[in-house]
């Protein structure tokens, strides 16, 4: 990971591109990414969905968005001096916390009635 985020930098740098690396530009720039990364699902069936990836073309667009968006990521953490790893590992670590596997399931499993187990009342249930 280090040694990508040292080739984003130093693109950046050959470039002098660094006074538009702002956190505000760097963030704008990652959520048009993100959404651009949506846009490939945009319409599609689940079952659709599911095959994006059997599809080269389809395949392709969607690991340069990925691309793209890791990208913005790591260097969006760069400039305002968070470890995307670090980071991520404590959020795990309060979400295991915050969303305990309930008792009598297992982990990823339903509640019995066919549904899944999700807290409704809570916002965020991102990882």
């Amino acid at each position: 990971m280090e040694g990508l985020r040292q080739r984003l930098v130093d693109f950046a740098a050959a470039r002098r591109w660094e006074p538009f690396h702002t956190p505000k530009n760097l963030a704008a720039a990652l959520s048009v990414e993100s959404g651009e990364l949506l846009e490939i699902f945009q319409w599609l069936t689940p079952e659709q969905a599911a095959a994006v990836m059997s599809e080269p073309e389809r395949a392709h667009r969607v690991r340069d968005e990925v691309a793209d968006v890791l990208a913005y990521l790591v260097q969006f953490c760069t400039v305002v001096g968070v470890d995307p790893l670090e980071a991520l590992a404590a959020k795990i670590e309060r979400n295991e916390l915050r969303f305990p596997v309930p008792d009598g399931s297992a982990a990823g499993g339903g509640d019995g009635e066919g549904g899944p187990d999700v807290n409704r009342d809570v916002g965020d249930q991102s990882v």
